[in-house]
């Protein structure tokens, strides 16, 4: 069934409108019509299920037949923390993890970042980002859209570890090391945060230079694990999804006692 998300304010107490892109959507694109039924979702957990009733251009209206319980998000609430990449692969990143199950997204600088943040293209890129995050989240059936955060940088990074109950932070030196890699460090965590229960989880990834041993340093210091994904070297945007889908794994998400 098709999946919108609208704002919370378009919902009303028995009926939502949809406005804009999406009611140009369902009109022009999916040719719906008065009787069709969709899920529509407000971006925060709260999705329903709607039967259309009117259709004029520029505005969709539906009535609320039943609440939907919140399916399709994970426990383990996962911030993808990536450094700056090259061209689109942040649009990549964003759109495969919101997919895989991310929670949320936070660009940062690191000092091997190749791509300089530039302020005056920052609110662009910013709609471009969420747009993805939207799309995807509907694509693949969340409840929520990933919150996709301003860029930071790498102390300001830093400081935010401290809120998270894990900060995993991907480095390829301990791909091959003895009890390095990310298997060794979630099994770890698993000894006393069940995966039964939520838990807020950081994931970092570098650039394509990847991090300096000074990073390294930093973010062990700041209460990070380091971890590796294997003895292979990943793209940046490779290592974002495969940290993720270790995460989902690790949690559950997949089935297994």
């Amino acid at each position: 069934m098709q999946r919108y998300f609208i704002a919370p304010e378009q919902f009303g107490q028995h009926t939502v409108t949809i406005t804009g892109d999406d009611a140009h959507h369902l009109l022009k694109v999916m040719r719906m019509k008065a009787g069709d039924e969709i899920v529509v979702c407000d971006g925060l957990g709260r999705s329903v299920h709607a039967c259309l009733t009117t259709l004029v251009a520029g505005t969709a209206e539906a009535d609320i037949i039943a609440e939907i319980g919140r399916g399709g998000e994970p426990l383990w609430k996962v911030t993808v923390a990536q450094s700056l990449p090259k061209g689109d692969k942040l649009e990549t990143v964003i759109q495969k993890c919101t997919e895989i199950g991310a929670a949320a997204f936070v660009p940062f600088q690191s000092l091997r970042s190749i791509v300089q943040y530039d302020g005056k293209k920052e609110e662009k890129r910013q709609q471009r980002w969420a747009k993805i995050a939207k799309e995807a989240a509907e694509q693949s059936h969340r409840s929520i859209i990933p919150d996709v955060s301003q860029v930071m940088s790498w102390k300001q990074l830093l400081l935010r570890m401290a809120d998270y109950d894990l900060v995993l932070f991907c480095y390829e030196k301990e791909g091959a090391a003895s009890g390095g890699g990310i298997a060794d460090v979630l099994a770890s965590f698993r000894h006393t945060h069940d995966s039964g229960r939520e838990a807020a989880i950081l994931l970092v990834v570098g650039p394509e230079g990847g991090f300096t041993a000074q990073e390294a340093d930093e973010a062990l210091a700041s209460g990070a694990k380091l971890a590796g994904l294997g003895p292979r070297i990943l793209r940046t945007e490779t290592a974002a999804m495969v940290g993720l889908t270790c995460l989902m794994y690790e949690s559950k998400e997949m089935g297994g006692a």
